[in-house]
Formats: structure tokens, sequence, C-alpha cells
């Protein structure tokens, strides 16, 4: 196992301190990361893929988040907003993304002090160090970190002294597929199957009316788009919607008396209610192998009960939750864990084979950290495939990150992390999705 090495060594380079932290990605946790090494003096440079900050949640704007308020915005975001007459919302109400995004995020970039160091259009391709491959080890940490980047301009590369993957995981879903493998016959069907959260009732609506929809997944992503569909259904003759499911129940998003967060359990409580009512009809331990098209329909293919079965529908809505784009990575020398992907020491408390819990215990730089000196993955990116992530674990791993950074390792390993519990915890789960809050 690696030794975790405590020494802030990325401060100690002449170089390196003339040097910016970058970030990638603009989203919530993006720009947690921004606040706190602003507050801390730490000069920094936030890459954004997308035209506008927080792009990925802007995709699915029309979804209630079940956090309020109060559990949806970064200590030191709030106090640079509030230096500036900002104010929190109604605390205790869970606003959409769309909300979260217009009263929360969107200011917050616009502040002198974050949009100076925000670049939007930039992809990130590739992270190493500067003239290294993973593979040479002599002067590595002190070393500068070169990213490759594309932009509308063609392609460049950026120094920097220490790396935040805060790029998340929306743009990376799981397969349909139960062997996590590409879905055999998915090109023949791709126009069919949609990412997870369409906005059924708004901007999509058209494309779901008088459809037949399955949507695949067992998460709160797939309990969102199935509770659209119902309501859909009702407004909309000849709509219909199925719900399929791998294992034998959706216990993530059962409602539970004992879960602190009242709109995630409400949802579960809708939910099961819409099921109980015939409004969904439900499959559960179907594992798909195949898809083909059938016609104008689509027909999936998979095991139930050790039998091979055929479920056929109109459109598929990939429900499966997502998965990290490590391909960027590939010249950094990570320690994930081989079942979740998250980083080594981060993986025992989210491995959702142990629980699915929402409560997880504290954690900051130490679990984040990887054998590559002053690079972390931080937000939901940093859970791998565990679909559990809340945005205060993330708002807490980069205020400890941050401090590591600039040598304050008091403040660095004081962490505290309290999440409200969900009240439902199974060792029964093997998969699914989840767009959390």
């Amino acid at each position: 196992m690696t030794l975790l090495n405590l020494t802030p060594r990325v401060a100690g380079d002449d170089r390196l301190a003339t040097l910016p932290v970058a970030i990638i990605g603009a989203g919530p946790i993006g720009l947690a990361a921004a606040a706190n090494l602003r507050e801390r003096g730490i000069d920094f440079v936030v890459l954004e893929a997308g035209d506008e900050v927080a792009a990925s949640v802007r995709e699915w704007g029309q979804t209630r988040l079940f956090s309020p308020w109060k559990h949806l915005v970064d200590p030191a975001s709030s106090r640079l907003l509030e230096a500036h007459g900002w104010t929190i919302p109604s605390p205790d109400r869970a606003p959409t993304g769309a909300e979260l995004v217009e009263a929360y995020l969107a200011p917050l970039a616009a502040l002198e002090e974050i949009a100076a160091h925000v670049r939007l259009g930039v992809e990130v391709t590739g992270v190493s160090r500067e003239g290294m491959d993973r593979t040479r080890t002599r002067g590595r940490a002190g070393t500068p970190f070169v990213l490759r980047v594309r932009t509308a301009d063609g392609a460049e590369e950026i120094a920097a002294r220490a790396v935040l993957d805060a790029s998340g995981t929306y743009l990376s879903p799981n397969s349909l597929s139960s062997s996590g493998l590409e879905l055999l016959g998915l090109a023949d069907i791709a126009d069919r199957v949609t990412p997870a959260l369409p906005d059924v009732l708004g901007r999509d609506r058209a494309r779901f009316a008088g459809m037949h929809t399955t949507v695949v997944g067992a998460g709160h992503s797939a309990a969102n788009t199935l509770l659209a569909l119902a309501d859909l259904a009702e407004q909309e003759p000849g709509t219909s919607v199925t719900w399929l499911i791998r294992n034998a129940q959706a216990v993530r998003v059962s409602s539970s008396a004992d879960d602190e967060l009242a709109d995630r359990a409400r949802l579960g409580s809708r939910l099961d209610r819409a099921v109980a009512e015939g409004r969904i009809h439900v499959v559960d331990g179907f594992e798909i192998i195949r898809a083909r098209r059938a016609g104008a329909r689509v027909e999936l293919v998979g095991h139930r009960a050790d039998e091979v079965v055929t479920h056929a529908t109109d459109l598929v809505v990939n429900a499966t939750g997502f998965r990290p784009d490590l391909g960027i990575l590939r010249e950094i020398r990570l320690e994930l864990d081989e079942i979740v992907e998250a980083p080594k020491r981060l993986a025992p408390l989210i491995d959702p084979n142990v629980h699915s819990c929402g409560t997880v215990e504290p954690h900051g730089f130490r679990e984040l950290t990887h054998p590559e000196q002053g690079f972390f993955i931080v937000g939901m990116k940093s859970y791998g495939r565990a679909p559990t992530f809340l945005l205060a674990t993330g708002y807490e791993q980069v205020r400890s990150v941050t401090a590591y950074l600039e040598g304050d390792l008091a403040a660095a390993s004081a962490v505290q992390l309290t999440l409200p519990a969900t009240g439902v915890c199974s060792t029964d789960l093997a998969g699914g999705g989840g767009c959390c809050s």
C-alpha cells in the first residue's frame, strides 16, 4: 500500500509556487474549490468545457433536488457572496437544478474574484507532468503539471502547480448492459435512447407524448423521470411507462420514515404510490444483454428468472447511473479501488456493495490522496461508480484539500462532515444510479 506523505510539497518548489492550481470543471464543486482557494490567497484557473458554468446541472435543471438550500451552499462561497450583498434563498426549501444555477452558481461565477479566473469552452483532453509520462519518477513531485486542452482556436497546454479534477460524471453514463460493457446493438437503437433526467414535461415533451417509455435504473434519477412520465401519461393519451430494474426491488429509492431529507423521502413515497396505483409498470430482475430494432420499436433482450426474455418499448431512458471518465488521467499515477473506481482510502466508505447510505464517515485530503503528489479527484467523480454523493460532501473535500495545498495541515486534518441519513441502508445493491444533490 502506498504510504501517505503529509508534507505539502507542491508549495515548496520555486517555480511551482508561481503557477496556479488548475480546477477541471465549473460545476458546484469546481466553483467551491475556486472560492476556497481565493479565500486562502492561492492563484487558480477553472477550466470548463461548456459555454456556461454548471453546464451539466443546466441539462437537468427541471429536476428538483432533495437537499434544501442550507445543504447546497459551500461555506467559503457563501462568505464571498455575502460580502457582495447576497443572501441564501429559503434555507429549508429544496430548489430545482435551474434555481441552484440562477440563484447561487451563476452569481458566484460572476464575481470578479472568480470570473477573472474562469475559462469557458476549454475541454481538458489530458493531464500529465511537464516532460514526464507516468513511468518517470525522479524529480516528479517538483515538476509542474501540464493540462492539454482543446478550445475553439485549437489545442494548447496549461501549466499548474496542482490539479483538482472536479469534472463530474454526468457525461459518462453507465452502460445499459448488465455486464458493464457497451450494450450489444446499441448503435442500432441509439436514436431511441436518451440520457438520464430528460425534461419530460418541458422541452422533451413531444418526444415522449404518446410513447411507451422504459426507464432503466434503480436510483433517484430513474425515480424523477418515472414520476414525470406518469404525470405525462395522465395528460397525453397513449403514453405509458415501464420501470426496468435488474434487482428484485429498488431499495435505494424506497420511502423511509427515517430519512432526514424530507424531499428524498417524499420522492420515494410518490414512486411507491404510483407503482401501487398501476401508473408505472415494474419489470424487475431483468438483466439486459442486448438490444435490437423491431420495426419502429426497440426490443431489449435479457435474462430474467433464468430465462431469456424480450421487452418491447418505443423509447429507453438510461438512468443506470454514471462512472468516471479516467481517459484524460492516463499519465497520472492514481490509486483507485478495483471495485468502485474511487480513491483507495475513500472506497470502503461508499462501496454500494456494502451500504447505500447517504451518511458517509468524515473524509478529506487523506482519503483523496493519490501517489501523484498535488493531484486530487473531488466531487462526484471522486465517488467513482458509487451513487450516493451529496454536494455537502464535495464542499468539505475541497475545503480540506485547499487547506492542505496551502500547507495548513491542522485545518486540512480537522475534517467535519455530518450528512443527513437516508434511512435506507442495504447490502443487496448491485448497480443502478441516482441523481443526488
